[in-house]
């Protein structure tokens, strides 16, 4: 993606791609008339701000750091409610080192109700109404599967509290990658109602005796696109899917235009 330095190159730099969907353009440090710029060049552009990051930790072992990361969850989160975000997202934590990374403890009971009591502070504190904090799904965390998102959804009990949709993250193993077009569809039709924003990504299974698989651009791996674009558009046609993790802006435009050849053919409208 183009750098940008003001409401309108950033508007200009997503027509020139094509994108109707981008990230939030700034941080919680923007003034209030900066983050109104923004929405009303968005809003009049027809650009939908998808997704407000607020990643960090908020169940680290460091308590210091987990105040850290709970002030920033509750800054994100305000950002998306004044700039009109679809949803602020951020990972449920890691009970170690690093701050996304495995640990036997993520899936202790106690780490349950610390990722309830968490997710339940922010909205409260914060309030939103018309944005919403999601967790990314996660392989080796909470959410890792659609039920344990089902679970947390049910025990945090807050109606703003939603899905962000990272399919990859979730193809885990063997049998979700080899069999991921029935995998998507049960993760869209038990969280379905919930999911308000999705990461493209693409999954490639490497052949050796044990399992090693990889994250890797749209067209690369063998996710069937089809089957996620169109599990998407029956969502919403207007629910967002944001490309990330590519480091140049051909291999940026390589992946926009596999997915939208795949939405072509499968006649899905981006």
């Amino acid at each position: 993606m183009e750098s940008y330095s003001n409401p309108e190159e950033w508007v200009q730099a997503l027509r020139r791609w094509d994108y109707r969907a981008a990230l939030c353009p700034v941080d919680a440090s923007a003034s209030a008339e900066e983050i109104q710029k923004y929405a009303a060049a968005a809003q009049l552009a027809d650009i939908m701000i998808a997704e407000v990051g607020a990643w960090s930790n908020p169940l680290s072992p460091d308590a210091d750091e987990r105040r850290r990361a709970l002030t920033k969850c509750k800054q994100q989160l305000g950002l998306a409610e004044a700039i009109g975000a679809v949803c602020c997202v951020n990972i449920s934590g890691s009970r170690g080192e690093p701050w996304d990374g495995p640990h036997p403890d993520n899936y202790a009971d106690e780490t349950f109700d610390m990722v309830v009591e968490t997710v339940r502070d922010i909205i409260d504190t914060v309030q939103p109404q018309r944005t919403y904090f999601t967790l990314e799904p996660m392989p080796w965390m909470l959410p890792d599967s659609p039920d344990s998102y089902l679970q947390l959804l049910t025990a945090v009990d807050r109606k703003q509290f939603a899905v962000h949709m990272d399919i990859v993250n979730w193809i885990s193993s063997p049998k979700r990658h080899l069999r991921n077009a029935a995998f998507i569809k049960e993760c869209f039709a038990k969280l379905g109602p919930y999911i308000k924003s999705c990461h493209a990504k693409d999954s490639r299974l490497h052949g050796t005796m044990t399992a090693h698989l990889e994250e890797v651009a749209p067209g690369l791996g063998q996710l069937d696109y089809a089957a996620f674009l169109q599990a998407v558009d029956q969502l919403h046609p207007d629910t967002p899917v944001i490309l990330e993790h590519l480091d140049t802006a051909a291999e940026y435009k390589a992946a926009g235009d596999h997915i939208r050849q795949v939405a072509q053919a499968c006649r899905v409208p981006l």
